[in-house]
């Protein structure tokens, strides 16, 4: 789904960097930016340096005077607002309202929205949306009232009552992440490769190292063995070794043949 981060009145060109960096951290990549305090503010080294990388979101990047430029082409519209504002839009989480979003669910709810909520040419199913905005105000002052009100929603991040305060950067980063989740997200990807485990013949033959060990060291009395082994070899069980580690603990059991035994 179209989906285009809008930027209104940006006044610090590092927050132009790091939307670039949290929207393409996201798999996205149109940023419009409505009327920013630099008009050179795509070139800037210090926006260049917090985009960290993501200077093809950068390139692409468009500046324009009006949020009507910036909207042209989308049909759902998300204000960041943590302000809720008289007659404006429902303030929804970004979780929930991208979920309700994703299945469809606001077009069922949108026959018994008030005026003010969402309504049917706004709202459709994924298959038929055409896109849709998120939009971030100034660092300063938020959003303009006027802006919230033409907007479906007001999504307000869940945060600390005593201190909400977030800067636009992060901000993006926490949305885009919800969004991105919502349309199914990125699946994790193993850095390490997974261990190769031991076998039960591996794992007796290092029980039978240690054995010999343990009554080197005259921890235990081959005459009188009890249920040391018993115990030793469900312990190891559970700990489910790998290969490696077995290896490790017969170099153990090695070490402990080689020593000097105790003397009674």
């Amino acid at each position: 789904m179209k989906t285009r981060f809008i930027l209104i009145e940006t006044s610090h060109a590092g927050n132009v960097g790091a939307a670039a960096r949290a929207m393409k951290t996201m798999g996205f990549d149109d940023l419009v930016l409505v009327r920013p305090r630099w008009a050179n503010v795509l070139r800037k080294e210090e926006t260049i340096q917090r985009a960290s990388g993501a200077l093809d979101v950068l390139n692409q990047a468009r500046i324009v005077e009006s949020l009507d430029e910036a909207v042209d082409g989308l049909s759902h519209l998300c204000a960041t607002a943590m302000t809720p504002r008289d007659f404006g839009p429902p303030t929804r989480a970004p979780r929930q309202h991208f979920e309700m979003l994703i299945q469809g669910e606001l077009k069922a709810q949108a026959g018994q929205a008030s005026e003010a909520d969402l309504t049917d040419k706004a709202v459709a199913s994924p298959s038929g949306e055409t896109g849709v905005g998120l939009l971030f105000g100034c660092e300063r002052f938020g959003m303009a009232n006027d802006d919230v009100y033409r907007c479906n929603v007001a999504l307000s991040i869940p945060s600390n009552p005593q201190f909400g305060s977030l800067n636009l950067g992060a901000a993006i980063q926490l949305i885009a992440y919800e969004w991105r989740q919502a349309l199914g997200g990125f699946p994790v990807e193993e850095h390490t490769p997974h261990p190769s485990r031991a076998d039960m013949q591996q794992v007796a033959g290092m029980l039978g190292h240690w054995e010999q060990a343990l009554a080197h060291l005259g921890f235990l009395d081959p005459a009188a063995p009890k249920k040391l082994m018993p115990r030793l070899n469900q312990m190891f069980n559970r700990a489910q070794l790998t290969q490696e580690e077995i290896h490790i603990l017969r170099g153990v059991a090695k070490s402990m043949l080689q020593s000097t035994p105790p003397k009674h």
